[in-house]
């Protein structure tokens, strides 16, 4: 008697990790970004946070960012981009609020409690203001430190750093080549901008260190 042949498992497809119907279901506005991203009003924004909290997402990040050198139009100086992530489904989507300078936002921490130190941190670093939250004072930088570091009109120190191989970091070409109004000569062992060529040699440091 032939043997009677045992049919496959049947192994459940993966959930998907597609976050289109949910911000479809949301209400929510998607926004062209490398990640998923919704952009969400600021008086909107704890509302959101919520409905993603019952549907089991948890709060991963905050980080702020300001604009106001970036070289196309924005919608505003300052975005607070909130990370929240499905630990089951593995689904993910960021939350971006944009803000004008001097506007508040709701704080997340009535609703995910790690909104605590990540939203100290954004109002330590660029002056953010997060309605609601219990505790919002300096996390990073010294109480006695006036200004917002990662503001782009925060004014940085002047004097070079020396490394150890000899290369040394300039201030003034170093904040032009980030700005990308300038090549830089940040002695960095790296690649050219595009159009560019030369030797990715390290400049050698300057007779009597650097000036």
């Amino acid at each position: 008697m032939p043997p009677v042949p045992v049919p496959a498992p049947v192994v459940p497809a993966p959930p998907s990790r597609d976050v289109g119907p949910l911000m479809r279901e949301l209400g929510l506005q998607e926004d062209h970004a490398a990640e998923p991203t919704a952009v969400v009003p600021a008086g909107q924004l704890r509302a959101v946070a919520q409905a993603l909290k019952e549907r089991g997402f948890m709060l991963m990040d905050t980080v702020g960012l300001d604009y106001s050198a970036y070289p196309e139009r924005r919608p505003a100086r300052f975005a607070v981009l909130h990370n929240v992530y499905h630990p089951r489904d593995h689904r993910r989507l960021f939350l971006r609020v944009w803000l004008d300078d001097g506007e508040a936002v709701d704080s997340l921490y009535p609703v995910w409690k790690a909104a605590n130190y990540l939203e100290r941190e954004v109002y330590d670093l660029l002056g953010i203001v997060f309605t609601g939250h219990p505790d919002l004072r300096k996390v990073l930088t010294p109480d006695d430190l006036e200004g917002h570091p990662l503001r782009k009109d925060f004014p940085l120190g002047e004097s070079p750093t020396l490394f150890r191989d000899g290369r040394f970091l300039d201030p003034a070409t170093f904040r032009a080549g980030l700005t990308g109004r300038d090549a830089g000569l940040t002695g960095y062992r790296g690649e050219f901008r595009r159009g560019e060529s030369g030797e990715r040699l390290p400049p050698v440091m300057p007779e009597g260190g650097p000036k």
